[in-house]
């Protein structure tokens, strides 16, 4: 395994903007990346702050004790007691076998950006990794992606909820995930690592009840050994720890609301669009039946508090919730990052490119709170270069930034135009101008007899256009069977590195790798020396 770094622009403007230095940071963020001290400022500032440590220790403690016994574990909930310590931390939503591999890019993040800063700040920095369990998109998480016919298809676990269950609560059905895993794996092919795989997937699932038992099982399964510290954000355990928390949104939620579109009004005036879409009444807070498992979105109402299909609450009644039943209250896009500051003392927080944008728009929040916003560091953006597409992009003479940027479409037309026989094409220009010209000058003189032949010799034209097309398509068909084997190393190229028009880490699993190249895949790609310079990186294998 060998890493390299390259330069790629971000997908998203303001991220480019923010990693390139072109904004003035302290507009939209507490900390500027550009800042060699910045962590260090971050730590001073943690340590003037007051944390619910041995209470979020203990939760940690009982919430992970139900995995695999980990003495790194272990020792990192110890360390996060200490008045001195910190945390780097990310989070994602529950995917089902992981999610995209841009889940575990952000993983491996927040490990070796938590052991890098141990080293400079000696102090304990612990990686922790927050599970959006409250989340109820259930479509964002209930799929991988495999090659079918040739193209990426999107394999989708069979699981209906009629209501906005919390993926928490959405359970894994034993039969129906084991089937639904062993097909998957089909699609990659049988290697000297699959039986394995499946006898582990399959004791894996049969040990989890909902889809984030799964997924958390795995992410511990992968990465104990560094000590990573796993928490569901939909844990009632958890919520006991926010009550006062969720109090102090409740009773600020119109002030909330108010900062956070004055600073996207803000940011809309230096050209930046909005990234989080929030009605004026919103009180960024949902409430969760638990009868339902239904979970609602509240907004302020004359009074109080109502949500679209649950009771309205007075300010009182939601106050009391909090303080009593947490546990069915949850936070929204805008009070996450909220929640997670109050929790945590935060040195670092890894986020995906869209992330940066967003957490943008909550500077004012943070400061409604008397908080500073920790540094936001991007993930390490990776890809796979497997041997074989490698080969495949030498031989088509197509470089790396090119194929990451936009793919290999225009690489194809190219050679396809090349291949192509100009003679057919001279002939076929021909013939399709002349027969317009005629169909023009009949039409045209057919018209001046009788103006109600006009649309059927419109649609007779179009229908002769179609037809001409579809000859000249087939004989370009045969074109492309004729240089098939070449087609197909640009189309190899392209599912492996660019799939959908995507980057790669957006649409592969890891579990094509893992039953590719082993067990240890995982375990190798951590023994990399990752530096956080806003470089791409590409992993050759």
């Amino acid at each position: 395994m060998e890493m390299k770094d390259l330069a790629l622009p971000s997908l998203n403007r303001f991220a480019s903007d923010y990693l390139q230095n072109h904004l003035e940071a302290e507009d939209y963020f507490h900390y500027d990346l550009s800042k060699a001290d910045k962590y260090r400022d971050r730590y001073n500032e943690l340590m003037n702050r007051a944390f619910s440590r041995r209470e979020l220790s203990d939760y940690i403690q009982r919430y992970m004790s139900r995995f695999s016994s980990s003495e790194e574990v272990k020792g990192n909930i110890e360390r996060l007691r200490r008045d001195d310590s910190v945390v780097v931390i990310g989070g994602q939503q529950a995917g089902l076998l992981s999610g995209p591999l841009y889940t575990i890019h952000k993983v491996i993040s927040i490990i070796k950006l938590a052991k890098e800063q141990e080293k400079e700040l000696g102090r304990p920095v612990i990686p922790v990794f927050w599970i959006a369990g409250e989340d109820h998109d259930l479509a964002e998480v209930n799929h991988v992606y495999i090659m079918k016919n040739g193209k990426p298809h999107k394999k989708t676990y069979p699981s209906y909820q009629p209501y906005k269950t919390m993926v928490s609560d959405v359970e894994l059905e034993t039969e129906k995930a084991e089937k639904w895993f062993e097909e998957i794996i089909e699609t990659f092919g049988e290697t000297a690592f699959t039986n394995k795989l499946l006898i582990k997937m399959k004791e894996m699932i049969n040990e989890s009840k909902t889809f984030v038992d799964f997924f958390a099982r795995l992410i511990h399964e992968w990465f104990h050994e560094y000590g990573l510290l796993l928490i569901d954000a939909a844990d009632p355990d958890l919520r006991q720890i926010e009550k006062g928390h969720f109090i102090a949104m409740i009773q600020k939620s119109e002030r909330i609301a108010e900062v956070v579109e004055d600073q996207q009004t803000f940011m809309q005036a230096k050209g930046y669009p909005k990234m989080i879409e929030m009605d004026k009444q919103a009180a960024n807070l949902f409430y969760y039946d638990p009868e339902k498992k239904d979970r609602c979105l509240l907004e302020r109402v004359q009074g109080g508090f109502s949500g679209k299909n649950t009771e309205s609450f007075s300010e009182e009644e939601l106050l009391h919730i909090a303080q009593n039943h947490p546990e069915r209250l949850s936070n929204n896009v805008i009070t996450r990052p909220l929640m997670q500051e109050m929790l945590f003392p935060v040195l670092a927080f890894i986020s995906g490119p869209g992330e940066i944008a967003y957490w943008a728009e909550l500077k004012r929040a943070f400061e409604l709170f008397s908080m500073k916003m920790p540094p936001i560091i991007p993930r390490l953006n990776i890809t796979i270069v497997e041997r074989r597409v490698h080969t495949d992009l030498e031989e088509m003479e197509l470089t790396l930034e090119t194929v990451l940027t936009e793919g290999t479409a225009n690489a194809v037309k190219r050679y396809l135009e090349e291949v192509e026989d100009e003679t057919t094409a001279n002939l076929f220009g021909k013939l399709k101008s002349q027969l317009e010209e005629n169909h023009k000058q009949l039409s045209d003189h057919a018209v001046s007899l009788d103006k109600g032949l006009e649309p059927m010799l419109n649609k007779n034209i179009e229908f002769i256009q179609k037809q001409l097309d579809f000859i000249y398509g087939k004989i370009g068909d045969r074109t492309k069977e004729r240089h098939s084997v070449t087609l197909k190393k640009y189309e190899r190229i392209a599912q492996s590195l660019y799939p959908l028009e995507s980057p790669q880490e957006r649409i592969w699993n890891a579990f094509y790798y893992l039953n590719q190249y082993g067990p240890e895949f995982i375990s190798d790609i951590m023994k990399l020396d990752y530096q956080f310079n806003n470089q791409h990186k590409l992993i050759f294998i």
